[in-house]
Order: structure tokens, then sequence, then C-alpha cells
């Protein structure tokens, strides 16, 4: 087994101590008293300049008091390039040294996908620290909308490219079964029974109630399971029963949505149990021991202002009640002290940016460090269709749902086009494009290019030809151009897994997978891989199948499904 399991990551390390064994060398023969610099390895934009490129020398200008390029040229005099992949280093422009790689690691790019099998990609960069990933978390107030969509597309590929660099990843769904939007919901289911039982006029909707459809529905279906009439029974506990069996319903009915959506929560969290389990009193009490709070006008506030807000917020309201932020502070002390985890981030509407800052000096309160929790704010998504964006009424509370979606254009579409653009991006969602079967839709053209593998390895196959493993075959044979590229496009998918993992950025993953599609159809148009030259055959055949082993990894992260057909 390679001790390594991500070239790129391997190759960058090489390069590092190769240039820092260089520049260790020159400080040292010209007599400089200074630091080795903390310089970039990079990939360069152009191909002509090479396969990485650094900035040290420039780096190095001051101290040295040397030009760049004078720096740059001692560099690479000085560079040993025994026992890595670098073949030659050059010097560039005002002072960058740019590295050209052998070939040799392109092949044994190849030979570590056939040898990591479905665990290409894998690597351990989290050492079992224990991560949770918190997103959708919708009101359980009525169906989920397109914001929510965005979350589980986005938070489901995180947690599954979290898994693969070794963290313990939690899954978890916050049900807000309590508070304001929880009353404004029993009212409007009061409102509509009401009106069901005695008339549309015996009494007025409430002006900010939740006008959809589904609050009808929820009443309509409770009046045909309990004939008993409620019309008498005193408002509040005729509320509570109503709220529970239009709650039970809305969280069943996000619970299905999500599945059919691929998504598999570990834990469905519910605010309620912080009240019953006395985290929220425990927490006010645990910030009021902190020094943090003080008293004003009957409530309890927090010093916000200490850590640098430009003001204080309430904990506990004049009448008694915590606020929805001190709850949100007791739900983040159970993750942290109670269940001990590592790293939390949470994945939130872009509404709620100005929350962060205040949750981040909450954590300092009570003796979190601010950096255990991270927060990826998410931009709204217009749905798109026809060139125009499909209007969804706020008014009559109508609007596309999530399943609405996924029956419109299917699941596969709706996971990848949602994991397309970065969370802080806004984002217009062409529906007509989602559902086109052409190479202009992205999840297309990537299924087209594994359905296509697929069919030539099966054609093949009929003739008795399969594919060789690695040492039975000359992968020095692949030259051309197109052969290159490919192979370099199929060595960097373990680093586009940790690049993902580092930046809390699944999407890159997508876009890497249209690449990957990309550079196959190049390779496809210009090398045939069913050719008499038995061995270079066997050389692309090899290559052929890698691109589908790598290309079905990385759509099962994102959710997609690898047709063999289409």
């Amino acid at each position: 087994m390679h001790t390594m399991n991500n070239m790129i990551s391997e190759i960058t390390k090489q390069i590092k101590t190769t240039v820092s064994d260089a520049i260790a060398g020159f400080l040292n023969d010209k007599g400089i008293e200074t630091e080795c610099p903390d310089f970039v390895v990079e990939k360069p934009r152009e191909k002509a300049h090479g396969d990485f490129a650094v900035n040290a020398a420039m780096m190095l200008a001051r101290p040295a008091k040397m030009a760049p390029a004078a720096i740059a040229g001692e560099l690479c005099s000085r560079m040993n390039f025994d026992g890595t992949y670098i073949e030659k280093a050059e010097t560039a422009g005002p002072g960058f040294i740019n590295f050209t790689l052998k070939k040799d690691y392109l092949f044994d790019a190849i030979r570590l996908a056939e040898e990591m099998g479905g665990d290409y990609g894998k690597q351990n960069i989290g050492n079992g620290k224990k991560v949770m990933v918190e997103f959708v978390s919708a009101n359980p107030t009525g169906p989920m909308h397109m914001g929510n969509a965005r979350g589980g597309a986005l938070g489901d590929s995180l947690a599954s490219v979290l898994s693969l660099c070794g963290y313990d990843v939690t899954r978890e769904f916050y049900l807000n079964d309590a508070g304001a939007q929880i009353d404004k919901l029993k009212k409007s289911l009061e409102a509509r029974y009401l009106q069901l039982m005695l008339g549309e006029d015996a009494v007025e909707f409430p002006e900010d109630g939740y006008h959809g459809s589904d609050i009808i529905t929820h009443m309509k279906n409770f009046i045909a399971e309990h004939p008993e009439s409620y019309v008498d029974v005193p408002s509040e506990e005729r509320r509570e029963v109503f709220a529970e069996y239009a709650l039970k319903k809305n969280i069943e009915g996000l619970k299905t949505g999500l599945e059919n959506y691929g998504i598999k929560y570990d834990v469905w969290f519910k605010e309620t149990s912080l009240y019953e389990n006395g985290d929220v009193d425990e927490t006010i009490e645990l910030l009021k021991k902190s020094g943090k709070t003080y008293e004003k006008d009957g409530a309890l506030w927090l010093k916000s202002t200490d850590f640098g807000l430009d003001k204080d917020d309430v904990l506990v309201r004049e009448n008694g009640f915590p606020t929805y932020f001190a709850v949100d502070i007791a739900y983040h002390r159970n993750k942290f002290l109670v269940r001990g985890f590592d790293k939390v981030i949470n994945i939130w509407g872009a509404d709620h940016h100005g929350h962060v800052a205040r949750m981040k000096a909450a954590m300092e309160a009570i003796g979190v460090a601010p950096d255990k929790l991270d927060v990826i704010l998410m931009q709204l998504v217009r749905l798109v269709k026809e060139g125009k964006p499909v209007k969804m009424s706020k008014r009559t509370g109508e609007m596309i749902t999530l399943s609405d979606l996924i029956e419109d254009i299917g699941l596969d579409a709706t996971r990848f086009f949602f994991n397309l653009r970065a969370a802080d991006s806004h984002f217009d969602f062409d529906l007509d494009l989602a559902a086109e079967q052409s190479s202009d839709n992205p999840v297309f053209y990537v299924q087209y290019a594994h359905a296509r593998i697929c069919s030539i390895l099966r054609r093949l196959g009929e003739e008795g030809i399969t594919p060789l493993p690695c040492n039975s075959i000359n992968l020095s044979l692949l030259t051309a151009d197109e052969e290159i590229n490919l192979m370099e496009v199929l060595a960097s998918y373990p680093e586009e897994i940790r690049l993902a993992a580092e930046h809390f950025d699944p999407t890159g993953l997508t876009r890497y997978t249209c690449e990957l599609a990309s550079a196959f159809h190049s390779f496809y148009n210009a090398c045939h891989v069913r050719i008499d030259d038995k061995e270079l055959m066997q050389a692309r055949l090899k290559l052929t199948l890698t691109v589908k082993n790598t290309l079905s990894l990385a759509l099962s992260v994102l959710g997609v499904s690898a047709p063999e057909k289409m």
C-alpha cells in the first residue's frame, strides 16, 4: 500500500522540501540571518509555465538585498531532485521558479487509483475529530423551500467529503418546534379550523398567519379524523391539539422529503428538548456566573459589546421568557460541552449574517473557542424558466417545493445544480437547462461520459477484451496530449476532495466532474481505444476504466447517480 494517497499533496510536499533545503543552503553560504519564508506552491495559470511554481525568491529579495531573479537562479542551482517527481526547475519572469514534473507521477496516479479502488480519494486529515454538520433545519411549519434545498445538497455533500478525509461526522437537523413560528402556526390552524366548522366569515384569519393551502389541508384531515367538535374547547387547549397534529405530519413530511432528496440524518434534534432537559436554564445560569450579563428594565442582557459587537443582546425578556438567541446558545453549548463535538459547521441563510458574530461572542462567554464554530452563509436561489424568474407568491403562500422540483427535473439534476456554485454566490437555477438532454446540461454531460465508458467496456467485453491490472500494462505508451491531460485531471481527484474538506466547500467537486468528463470526451474523440496495437489498447483501456471509477466516486459524494446506460 502506498503511504501516500494524494499525489498532488505528495508532490507539493516534495517541492516545498526541495526549495526549503535550497534556501537553507543559500542563506547559510551568504551569511544571511533570516527565517525561511512561508512561500506558496501553486499551479501556474499558463500550462507553458510548467506544472507548479513558487514565489520564494521574491520573498527573499529584501533580507538578501538581491534581485529576485538572481536569487531564483541561485536556488535552482542548489536543488536536488533525487527521489522526487521533479524533472526540472527554471527561473521565470521577475523571479518565479517553475517546476516541470516527470510523467511517472501520472502513471503512479493510475496505479494508486487501481490499488485504492473504491477508497480512491480517501485520506486522513481529520484524525477522527468529531464534526457536526447542521444543515437545512427548516421550520417544521410547512413544506421546504428552495433555500433549504440548496443547503441540503451542500450540507450532505460536505458531510460526505469530511468523512472521506477522516473526520467522524454527524449530520444533524434542528427542529424549531417551539417559539414564535410555532405560535403563529397554532393561530393559523385554529382560524382555519373555525372557518371550516362555522363558515369563512366566522373568524378573521390572522394578518401574519400562514396563508398556505397546507394549513387548510391539515384541518380538513383533522376534521375527517376527529369528528368530535373542538369549537367549544378553550382556545389554548385547542391550539395545542392542532399544533401537535400538524407538527407530527410536517416533521414526517420533512423526513420523507429529505430522504427522497438522498439525505439521511443521524440526529433530529428538537428545540423543546432543550427546555425539558434543563439546558436552557443551565446555560443562562452559566452566562450569569461568567460575569458577562447584567439586568436592565427587568430583562437579562449579554454584554455582547465586550466582544467587539456594537450592541448588547437580550437573553431573557422582562416576561421571564428566554429569547431565541438564549435558546440558540443553549443548543450550541449542548453541541460542544454536552456532546463533545470538536467542530460544528452550520449552514444558514444569508439573512442570518448578523447572528454569526453574536453566536461566536456567546461561545466565548460560555468558554468555547469561537473558531470551533463555523457558519456557512448561503445566498438565495432564483428559479428561472424560459429566461424569466418563476414567481413564488408570498401572499398566497404557494411556492415550488423541493418535492415539486425533484418531480419536475429529477433527483440527480436537483442535487447537481444546487452544488454547482459556492454557497456565498447568488445563483439562477435554470429549470429548462436542468431538464435538457444535451451536452449544455452539465449533469447530463457528466453522466453521459460515464454511460459512454460503460458502453465501450461492454462492447470490448463482448469481444473478450478486458482491462488488465497495471502491473501487466505499459502505461508509458500514453503520450498524446489528450491522454496526458486526462491523467492530470485523474491525478488531482484526491486533492479536490482535500480542498473541499479544507474550505468546507464541496462545489469544486461538481466542477471537477465536468472537467473530468470534458477531458474524457476530448480523449475519446482523439484516441481510439479499440485498436490493433494490443499494448497501447490495454493502456488506453486502463485509462478509460480509471475515468469511469473516478467519475462514479465523485458523483456518489455529490449524491448523484452514475448511470451505465443513457
